[in-house]
């Protein structure tokens, strides 16, 4: 009898769906809990259905890191509250001069462009000295004042974990976590000029002496087409690794991506592939109803 029971046991354990093991430290919906989730290279991961707010996957969501250029979303958001003419033109000053990394730019001391074309260059290509120029040229008071207006609209979207104390993001004291910048992805796809200027793939401009200045879109994925993203930026200092936050169509379901901190360039693409691979194998859990 007991051998027949602890057979009937075995038999029943057999019978029963395995849930796959998650990655350590990483948290997916309850609806895909039975799959394999992918192991990813950046530390800190949040991914959002941008239509429920469900966290799909996620790790160190909650970690407070550097952000880099991700920090360049916020610079245009203020910008474009601010009310300024964009059809005004503005001067790159010696101010503009990378002083804390020692960057350099293609976009000369001199260069007078639209701040449209400024926000196009900041936005599309992470171009440093257009987000400077249009911090210090937007307010009376300059940079500090614009600064001080990324903090004021950091807490007004609910930021509670983000800091910001210039408007490129080579300052590593610009720190955030993945759940606040789900919340600036969110705010930020409300702009159409931040959506079409995130998601141009190139453009060119007029710099000094006539000189034609081709510049591409810092996204691997924009680049190459096949995603339907609705806003992005990637960001890289030593310090934040390589970041990547996008709203993208996936399924029939806009999603958030917030990607920290990985190894490589093609690392943060790299993940954000596999996650999509992954949903989309599994389209009747997360996608129902």
């Amino acid at each position: 009898m007991i051998k027949k029971i602890a057979s009937l046991l075995v038999s029943a354990a057999l019978a029963m769906p395995v849930l796959a093991a998650s990655p350590q430290g990483v948290l997916v919906a309850s609806e895909m809990s039975g799959y394999t989730a992918p192991r990813l290279n950046s530390h800190s991961v949040l991914i959002l259905n941008g239509l429920t707010g469900e966290a799909l996957y996620e790790k160190n969501a909650h970690q407070r890191m550097p952000i880099a250029s991700i920090s360049k979303l916020m610079t245009a958001m203020v910008l474009l509250d601010s009310g300024v003419s964009l059809e005004q033109q503005v001067t790159v000053s010696d101010a503009e001069i990378d002083r804390l990394k020692h960057t350099t730019s293609r976009l000369a001391v001199g260069t007078t462009l639209s701040r449209q074309e400024m926000l196009l260059l900041a936005l599309m290509s992470s171009e440093n000295r257009a987000a400077a120029t249009l911090a210090r040229t937007t307010f009376t008071g300059g940079t500090s004042i614009f600064v001080e207006r990324m903090n004021h609209k950091a807490q007004s979207l609910g930021m509670t974990e983000t800091i910001f104390h210039d408007p490129t993001g080579l300052d590593v004291r610009n720190t955030s976590t993945a759940a606040d910048l789900a919340k600036m992805v969110q705010a930020a796809q409300k702009y159409p000029l931040i959506r079409e200027f995130t998601t141009t793939e190139r453009h060119q401009i007029v710099s000094v002496r006539n000189r034609v200045l081709q510049y591409k879109n810092s996204n691997a994925l924009v680049r190459e087409g096949g995603w339907d993203i609705a806003v992005q930026k990637t960001g890289y200092i030593q310090e934040a690794g390589r970041c990547m936050v996008l709203q993208a169509v996936v399924g029939s379901q806009p999603l958030i991506f917030v990607l920290l901190d990985a190894g490589a360039s093609s690392a943060r693409v790299n993940d954000a592939k596999n996650i999509k691979i992954w949903l989309e194998s599994h389209p009747g859990s997360w996608l129902a109803g």
